[in-house]
């Protein structure tokens, strides 16, 4: 990873193979930094040979007038509409640019970026963000790494009187990125090395060096839990399921925790209702939920927050092996619900209802899960947004809230009652699947019937993973989605 540094240093002075200047839209170059450059970004900018917009990047040799060798002039767009999500993605432009341009290091500011709206440690937080996440690379089975030009090796925030606040806020950056790093890298491995058992090791060694406490139940466990939706997803792998337990009880004891629940469906073939073949090696990466919970929870430790979360991860392939649960089966869950599996490529909903139903054991103030659960939310929402489904409107307004600050949006969709008519079924308390409209929500209505508390769901079948980055701080493969998102909400819920 980049390593980020704070040091109260002029940027003209910078002895790094690149400077990144951040302008608005109307706005004026640093003036010392022109001025050693001879007035040439103001004759550029007055010139309109180059405008400011939204990420638009120009690269300028210094020809050794100050100690960098290039400076990157880096569009914010119009003032009014600067977020912390505009200068994520700008900073990611930056570093992209800064390593095309073959530096090694980059140098930027973000003081003059404060604001009463924006504070020094959020400006600082979302750049630092926008910087480690656009340079991750995924070199685990390449005999050679991939090779992107230049390794960019550092980044230094050059700053003045808020430099206490930028330090704060590329310190809790830097720890939510390795967090997010964790998520993509677990998301990358294939299907064959990320079994049920891996994600579990990676879980019990990540927390155990975080400080969270982890427990792992196999096989025989979960039957003892009486997970029998669970179980019957399971049944076809010739993996044994494991269900991740991650405690981070550092609030008040007599504080009920938040919980978040995660998918962890290893690789889904499908099972019997077997996917079609184009595209199905992607299926690696329907764990990208439990991922996320696994990632959240050592972030969480890392900031040191002052709450009681729990982290549920139910982990099992689907696969159609000889003992695969078949169209029309009846599993028993934990909740005491049958349910009639009517379709088995609607699995991710039967794993985690059993998570669900563990849940209430803490009583908990607020439970959301994390599932890529539904193509319908793809066919609905595209891949730049979530769908958020819920029965706690407050709980779902605050999840909202936090997407939007971190750039990992979701988009309301209703649940009203109506839509449990098309869960009924008429030999079991409920079937897995509706009809063919309104996929998302019904796959919400069914895990519905598993929650008795605040509960809401995002649906990331669309956001999760890409052939390429959505965003300039995204990458291909895995987007370590949720993460980000999920922190932001603990801090403030």
């Amino acid at each position: 990873m980049v390593k980020l540094q704070v040091k109260e240093i002029a940027l003209e002075t910078a002895k790094t193979g690149a400077v990144a200047l951040f302008l608005f839209e109307g706005g004026k170059p640093p003036k010392e930094i022109d001025r050693k450059l001879g007035g040439y970004i103001a004759r550029l900018l007055k010139t309109k040979k180059y405008s400011p917009k939204k990420y638009a990047v120009r690269a300028i040799d210094t020809l050794g007038k100050i100690p960098a060798d290039t400076v990157l002039l880096v569009g914010l767009g119009k003032k009014e509409d600067f977020t912390q999500e505009v200068l994520r993605r700008a900073a990611a432009k930056a570093a992209q640019s800064a390593r095309a341009a073959g530096a090694t290091s980059l140098a930027l500011s973000v003081d003059a970026l404060a604001s009463k709206k924006h504070s020094a440690h959020d400006v600082a937080q979302g750049a630092a963000e926008g910087i480690v996440l656009s340079l991750y690379k995924f070199n685990e089975y390449r005999k050679k790494p991939e090779e992107n030009g230049t390794e960019l090796k550092s980044a230094i925030f050059a700053s003045g009187a808020e430099t206490p606040k930028v330090k704060e806020g590329v310190a809790e950056a830097e720890k939510i990125c390795r967090a997010v790093y964790l998520a993509r890298d677990l998301g990358n491995h294939p299907g064959n090395t990320a079994t049920p058992s891996f994600l579990a090791a990676h879980a019990l060694r990540e927390c155990r060096k975080a400080g969270v406490r982890c427990r792992v139940y196999g096989k025989r466990e979960i039957e003892r839990l009486k997970m029998g939706s669970f179980l019957a997803v399971a049944k076809g792998s010739a993996e044994e399921p494991k269900f991740i337990v991650m405690e981070h009880l550092k609030g008040k004891k007599n504080e009920k925790p938040l919980v978040l629940v995660g998918k962890g469906l290893t690789f889904d073939t499908g099972g019997i209702s077997i996917k079609p073949s184009g595209g199905m090696e992607d299926m690696k990466f329907d764990m990208s939920g439990g991922g996320a919970v696994i990632a959240t929870m050592t972030a969480v430790a890392a900031l040191k927050l002052k709450k009681n979360i729990v982290g549920l991860v139910p982990c099992t392939e689907n696969m159609p092996g000889g003992r695969a649960v078949k169209p029309g089966d009846i599993a028993r869950s934990m909740s005491g619900l049958t349910v009639e599996i009517l379709n088995t490529d609607a699995e991710g909903r039967l794993i985690l209802a059993d998570a669900l139903a563990y849940a209430k054991k803490y009583k908990p103030r607020a439970v959301v899960d994390i599932a890529t659960l539904t193509g319908a939310c793809m066919v609905a929402l595209g891949t730049l947004a979530s769908g958020l489904l819920g029965t706690d409107q407050k709980l779902i307004d605050a999840l909202q809230k936090a997407g939007e600050k971190t750039g990992e949006r979701c988009w309301q969709l209703p649940l009203w009652e109506e839509y449990d008519d098309q869960i009924k079924s008429t030999v079991a308390d409920v079937k897995n699947i509706g009809d063919r409209y309104g996929g998302a929500i019904t796959g919400a209505a069914f895990l519905k019937k598993f929650t008795d508390y605040p509960w809401a769901h995002l649906d990331i079948a669309g956001t999760a993973y890409s052939a390429k980055g959505l965003a300039p701080y995204q990458t291909a493969g895995s987007a370590g989605y949720g993460v980000r998102q999920f922190i932001e909400f603990l801090k403030k819920y």
